[in-house]
């Protein structure tokens, strides 16, 4: 796209790129039950998610006091891997697209 302005009677113009597409944004959610112990979750983040061990911790306790969590956040293909990943283990997980 070409704007054409003018300032203290000299023209110019410019070219400016115009974003067409955007890219969603997803999160990787855990939910909180009575099953699965602390350290079987924070082993699981640690495991599928690449997380540190008290980014685990953390998430953990997030996931248990909150009910739910986002453990990660980024496209589709790469958290869908993930969230079977975490289900196989027998942990709930859902992908849900952010709304900006």
């Amino acid at each position: 796209m070409i704007i054409s302005s003018t300032n203290n009677g000299t023209q110019y113009q410019s070219e400016v790129e115009v974003l067409l597409e955007t890219v969603s944004s997803n999160q990787l959610i855990v939910w909180n039950d009575d099953v699965n112990t602390f350290d079987w979750v924070i082993g699981t983040l640690v495991e599928v998610c690449g997380h540190s061990f008290e980014q685990a911790e953390q998430c953990s306790l997030l996931i248990h006091f909150q009910g739910k969590y986002a453990v990660k956040e980024g496209m589709f293909e790469d958290l869908k891997p993930m969230c079977e990943a975490i289900l196989d283990r027998g942990i709930n997980a859902t992908l849900e697209e952010v709304v900006a």
